[in-house]
C-alpha cells in the first residue's frame, strides 16, 4: 500500500454529485448506481448469513505441528480479532476471515458482543479481557483488530483509553465514525447511537491527548459512504496516533469488509512492520469502482 500525500482528500459527497461537467456527473451516477446496487446485494446475502453467527464461535488454541513434521522457517504473525457493527454479529466477516486464512493468519477469532450493548466504554472493557485471554491463549503478546463501524469505535476506545495499545499491535478501521456522525437523527433514542454522535462524551475523550500510544491506526473511509455524516468522519485525526486514512472510492459502507479489493487492502496495513514514519496522519487512496 503506497503512502501518498494527498491535497484535500475529503470533499464532500454534494460536490462531486454536482460537477461543472455533465460527463462527470454521468460517471459518478454510474458509480452511484453500481455502489448501491452492491450494497442491497450485499444486504440480501447478510441476513441469510446472520442466524449463522449469533453464537460465539467456539474458541480452540492453534494446533501445534507434529514434532516429526519439517519446519520451515516463517514468522509467527499476531491474531486477527474482527469486530462487528452496529446490529450485527461475525457473519459479516466470513468473506475476509476466509481471505486472511488464505493469505497465512493461521489464527483469525470473531468476536460478538450483545445486540443489546448500550454504552461505547463497557464494550471496550469485554474487548479487552477477551484480547487478554486470547494473546495467553495463544502465546502472543499482541494482536491486530480488524473493526467494522461501531466496532472500530470501541476498539479505538480500548487501544486509546483503556491501556489496550500494550495488547493491540495494528488497528484497521472500516468505516467508523472517529470523529461522530450525524445520519439518522431519529435514532437518537438508543444510548449507543448517541456516544456515536460528534461532540458526545465518549467522541470527547478520543479527542484528548494520548500520548505514547504504541498501536498503528489504518482507517478505510469510503467517498460513499452513506452512513458516514461528514465522510471525513471516517478518518483518524489526532496528533498524538501513528495513523493512515485509505480513501475507497467506489463502494459504501456494507461493501467495506466484503470487496476483494479492501481485503487485499486490510491485509498489506496487518503485513506492515512496525511503522517507522512520525506520528501523524497519512492519506492513501483505492479504488475499486
Amino acid at each position: 500500500m503506497k503512502v501518498t500525500r494527498a491535497a484535500s482528500p475529503f470533499l464532500p459527497l454534494c460536490q462531486r454529485l454536482f460537477p461543472s461537467r455533465l460527463a462527470g456527473l454521468a460517471g459518478l451516477s454510474v458509480t452511484l448506481l453500481k455502489a448501491t446496487a452492491l450494497e442491497l446485494a450485499i444486504l440480501a446475502g447478510h441476513l441469510l448469513l446472520y442466524p449463522s453467527g449469533i453464537t460465539p464461535e467456539r474458541r480452540t488454541a492453534p494446533a501445534l505441528p507434529s514434532p516429526d513434521a519439517a519446519r520451515l522457517p516463517t514468522e509467527a504473525k499476531p491474531p486477527v480479532v474482527l469486530l462487528h457493527g452496529f446490529i450485527d454479529n461475525r457473519s459479516v466477516f466470513v468473506l475476509l476471515r476466509r481471505n486472511l486464512a488464505q493469505h497465512g493468519r493461521q489464527h483469525v477469532e470473531s468476536l460478538n458482543y450483545s445486540p443489546l450493548t448500550c454504552d461505547i466504554r463497557t464494550a471496550a472493557e469485554l474487548l479487552g479481557r477477551h484480547i487478554e485471554e486470547i494473546c495467553e491463549r495463544t502465546g502472543h503478546d499482541r494482536v491486530d483488530i480488524v473493526g467494522h463501524s461501531l466496532g472500530g469505535l470501541i476498539a479505538r476506545y480500548y487501544v486509546q483509553c483503556l491501556g489496550g495499545d500494550l495488547h493491540v499491535r495494528t488497528l484497521v478501521t472500516l468505516g467508523t465514525p472517529h470523529s461522530g456522525t450525524r445520519v439518522a437523527p431519529l435514532m437518537n433514542a438508543h444510548p449507543i447511537v448517541r456516544q456515536m454522535r460528534p461532540g458526545s462524551e465518549v467522541i470527547e475523550e478520543l479527542r484528548q491527548p494520548a500520548p505514547g500510544c504504541r498501536t498503528h491506526f489504518v482507517s478505510f473511509w469510503s467517498d460513499l459512504d452513506h452512513l458516514m455524516d461528514p465522510l471525513e468522519t471516517a478518518c483518524v485525526d489526532h496528533p498524538d496516533l501513528l495513523a493512515q486514512n485509505v480513501r475507497v472510492s467506489g463502494v459504501g459502507h456494507l461493501a467495506l469488509p466484503v470487496h476483494p479489493a479492501v481485503a487485499a487492502g486490510i491485509r498489506q496495513a496487518l503485513d506492515m512492520e512496525e511503522p517507522g514514519v512520525d506520528s501523524g496522519t497519512q492519506t492513501d487512496g483505492l479504488t475499486v469502482a
